[in-house]
């Protein structure tokens, strides 16, 4: 019969492995909101960004909308904000309650009215070519009106593009 050689195990650590830290990346606020209706979308989408990647900062919903609210600091946004608190001061009981309901008031006030017609109509005009722009900014450019307008068809994307 062969003989079995003795292999020896490794040593059996009784010491803790060592814990490993996870990061996270820095997060950054988003910038003040007063600017124009078309720049409501960024804003949205930056503080709806934070509160996801932070949800442990944010214990309750209003505590959100608060925080959002604190980047609305001039025009029409502050004035907004300015009757929102009126409305509390007024009733007792602050007018926005949910998350949900502050992005509802939001693209009311904040978004363009009319963003699907107006980016279709600047897609119809004989004005918009590329002109003096780059490629690659005549193209990003095309790409958000085509996805502002609801054109989906590849067809009539490829006749949008030749046209303009």
């Amino acid at each position: 019969m062969p003989s079995r050689s003795y292999i020896p195990s490794p040593p059996v650590s009784l010491s803790p492995a060592p814990l490993i830290r996870r990061t996270r990346p820095k997060l950054s606020c988003p910038l003040d909101f007063n600017r124009e209706r078309h720049h409501g979308r960024a804003f949205l989408n930056s503080c709806s960004l934070y509160i996801r990647l932070a949800p442990e900062q944010f214990y309750e919903e209003q505590e959100r909308i608060l925080w959002a609210l604190m980047f609305f600091k001039g025009g029409h946004t502050a004035k907004w904000s300015k009757n929102v608190f009126c409305q509390e001061a007024d009733t007792g009981i602050f007018p926005i309650q949910t998350w949900g309901e502050f992005e509802q008031q939001f693209q009311l006030h904040f978004f363009p009215t009319n963003m699907e017609v107006d980016t279709i109509n600047a897609l119809e005009r004989t004005s918009y070519y590329q002109g003096n722009w780059t490629v690659d900014d005549y193209l990003d450019s095309f790409q958000a009106l085509v996805s502002d307008a609801g054109y989906m068809d590849p067809q009539t994307l490829v006749v949008k593009f030749r046209r303009v």
